[in-house]
């Protein structure tokens, strides 16, 4: 599986749990971290935290590789390591505080979900 596609299957996962305001940015060139970054937010813990779980079962559903998963328990900021592709599954309040988009601004949005609904 290439890293567009695993991009694809992490960001339907997280808007089949209704993740907000999900954003994918290009990271090449950028960051040596990842491919890609997904940014989102739930409304509350169990939201966030079912988001996450999506994301890490969907992926291993998929046959990627789940390097890590961090912040699970305590759901304001869970951070799940796909390898190339990063997801960044934010509560609302916390997105809010780190603001990853501003940090990262300079790295180009993907516009995945159009590509799903169609």
């Amino acid at each position: 599986m290439d890293n567009q596609e695993l991009l694809k299957i992490a960001v339907k996962a997280a808007d089949d749990k209704r993740a907000e305001n999900i954003l994918a940015l290009d990271m090449r060139g950028i960051s040596l971290i990842a491919d890609y970054f997904i940014i989102c937010h739930g409304n509350s813990d169990k939201q966030v935290q079912a988001i996450a779980r999506e994301i890490k079962e969907k992926a291993l559903e998929y046959g990627s590789d789940v390097k890590r998963m961090e912040g699970f328990d305590e759901a304001g900021w869970v951070l799940i390591d796909l390898g190339d592709v990063v997801a960044h599954v934010f509560h609302r309040d916390q997105r809010t505080y780190y603001n990853l988009e501003r940090l990262w601004g300079d790295a180009p949005e993907v516009d995945v979900l159009s590509e799903l609904s169609s």
